[in-house]
């Protein structure tokens, strides 16, 4: 028994060892495999992102001033009779582009013609009843001068002649009041300009200044009126004592100003409910592309602002803190600067603080990196 005992102890002992041996084994199997594999596919390098840079520039730029404004014509007229009749004809059409003196409606004629026939009748009438007491009273001063006439009826032959005179006089005045009139039955046009909606039907028989029949208003150039503010004013007064100040004029949606012209008026109060002016700019609008009564934006050219440090507007990013810009830092590195901007010039901005020229500003891809981030900047062409 004790035999048997002995020699189940020595196998169990034997079959750990065993075991053991195969757990050893594997174990270094693995870390050979793992060692080999490491060798294999050395660990993949960090990424860099690649970003658009240009340099900061100064450059001289333009400063205006900005305002809403609205068109206003410099002349406009209601078309109106100025003797009574019918209305015979329309002779432009609703809407039209007219010259000065062009033919815009006809009152029928005929009676106008009637009284102005009649008149230089009676100057004909009158001239030879005038031609008559002249001779009469050049006899009558022959008769006078040997006595054959007395004074009393020379006396009346010269009031005769006097009154002759002024009986063609008057005659003359009347053939000039129906010459205006035949005038008048022409309603043409004052000033150059686009008539409206025509408010009279043809045969309508007009009155003296009481039937409407259209109106004309005048269109280049264009008076843009707006409302500076009195923090404004000194400014503009200053541009004004350097020479005239130019004003572009922005149509909605409009990028660049197409219609230019000159600041001409600044009223001589300041509404004090408001705390603004009323000004006025003359516009060329030879094209016609503003109309009376348009909202509009005008842009006044007060001065230039020399070594202007510039940079693309599409740089700017946005936080809590304010404006920002990502500039290239040491060992290409996103550093960011907290910024303060000036005016715009087209795509640029002005930065008054917080970059300096020459930096590096990042202009793309921002969204997808931040402070500290390495980057492979790619140059550009400078901000111009």
């Amino acid at each position: 028994m004790r035999k048997w005992k002995i020699a189940l102890g020595a196998a169990v002992a034997l079959g750990a060892i065993s075991v053991a041996s195969v757990h050893l084994l594997d174990m270094g199997s693995l870390s050979l495999n793992a060692g080999t594999a490491g060798a294999a596919t050395p660990a993949p390098a960090a990424f860099v992102m690649p970003v658009p840079v240009t340099s900061v520039v100064k450059k001289t730029i333009p400063i205006y001033l900005d305002y809403a404004a609205r068109t206003e014509p410099i002349r406009s007229v209601t078309l109106q009779a100025r003797v009574p009749g019918y209305l015979e004809e329309q002779a432009a059409e609703d809407g039209a582009d007219v010259r000065k003196g062009d033919l815009l409606y006809r009152i029928a004629p005929q009676d106008f013609q009637v009284a102005l026939d009649q008149a230089k009748a009676q100057v004909q009438r009158d001239t030879a009843t005038l031609d008559y007491a002249r001779s009469n009273l050049g006899r009558g001063t022959e008769l006078a001068k040997s006595g054959y006439l007395a004074k009393d009826s020379f006396d009346q032959r010269t009031s005769t002649l006097r009154e002759a005179q002024a009986s063609l006089a008057l005659n003359q005045a009347a053939v000039r009041s129906a010459e205006l009139n035949l005038s008048y039955s022409e309603i043409r046009a004052p000033f150059a300009g686009r008539i409206g909606r025509n408010q009279a039907s043809i045969g309508t028989l007009v009155s003296v200044a009481g039937t409407v029949l259209n109106t004309l208003v005048q269109l280049d150039p264009i008076y843009v009126t707006f409302n500076p503010s009195e923090s404004d004013l000194a400014q503009i007064e200053e541009a004004r004592a350097a020479g005239p100040i130019e004003v572009e004029v922005l149509l909605p949606g409009e990028t660049e100003a197409h219609q230019k012209g000159e600041l001409t008026f600044i009223d001589n109060t300041i509404d004090h409910s408001t705390g603004t002016i009323t000004a006025r700019a003359t516009i060329g609008n030879a094209k016609f592309a503003l109309l009376p009564g348009q909202y509009v934006r005008v842009r006044l050219h007060v001065k230039q602002q020399p070594d202007a440090l510039m940079v693309p507007q599409v740089a700017l990013g946005s936080s809590q803190l304010g404006k920002y810009l990502y500039v290239v830092g040491k060992g290409n590195t996103v550093d960011q600067r907290l910024v303060s901007t000036g005016p715009t010039s087209g795509d640029l901005v002005a930065i008054l603080s917080g970059v300096t020229e020459g930096d590096q500003v990042i202009t793309g891809n921002l969204q997808k990196i931040g402070p500290g981030m390495p980057i492979s900047p790619l140059p550009q062409k400078p901000a111009t």
